[in-house]
């Protein structure tokens, strides 16, 4: 069960763009602590894109230590080859998470928009607006790949309570 200030951060991980957002348990409800993304330079190799990646995570654990890290599961679409480079940006986050002893979890995309949004098709555009309505935001959080780790972590906050409330653990 999660309790009052305590931090979870979700990660959508990419090698162009890995969107992260951390949220905080508050009394009345959850807020937004910090959003945004980590973006490698394109012209990078990819083995430095993995460690720029590792770089901007452990950066993110080191300065909120939240408690708990969600990631997006892998999503593999006909090209094998996006599916290992983003399995490794995944592998990146994970260890990130893992050598420090923080609990993490992941959740498909489809479980985490139908969480937010009520659909698990919902557009980048549908969960952006309703992350800015459920984090009580003033502006649309951008780029979406950010509003996708705010989605992710919502998502875990909202499974952890309904956990909670039937004595269970995520």
């Amino acid at each position: 069960m999660m309790h009052l200030d305590e931090l979870i951060l979700g990660v959508d991980p990419g090698t162009q763009v890995t969107g992260y957002g951390l949220i905080r348990k508050k009394p009345e409800g959850w807020e937004a602590v910090d959003y945004g993304c980590i973006k490698p330079p394109r012209e990078m190799k990819l083995s430095d894109r993995y460690l720029e990646i590792h770089y901007g995570i452990d950066q993110l654990i080191e300065t909120y230590q939240p408690q708990v890290v969600v990631i997006e599961t892998q999503f593999v679409q006909k090209n094998i080859q996006s599916a290992i480079k983003l399995g490794m940006a995944r592998g990146v986050v994970l260890i990130s998470a893992k050598r420090r002893g923080i609990k993490v979890v992941e959740y498909a995309p489809a479980k985490a928009k139908k969480a937010v949004a009520g659909n698990g098709r919902a557009t980048k555009g549908q969960v952006q607006k309703m992350m800015q309505k459920l984090l009580c935001l003033d502006a649309i959080p951008e780029p979406e790949d950010a509003a996708d780790a705010l989605s992710l972590a919502l998502c875990h906050a909202q499974a952890s309570a309904y956990a909670a409330l039937a004595g269970e653990e995520v």
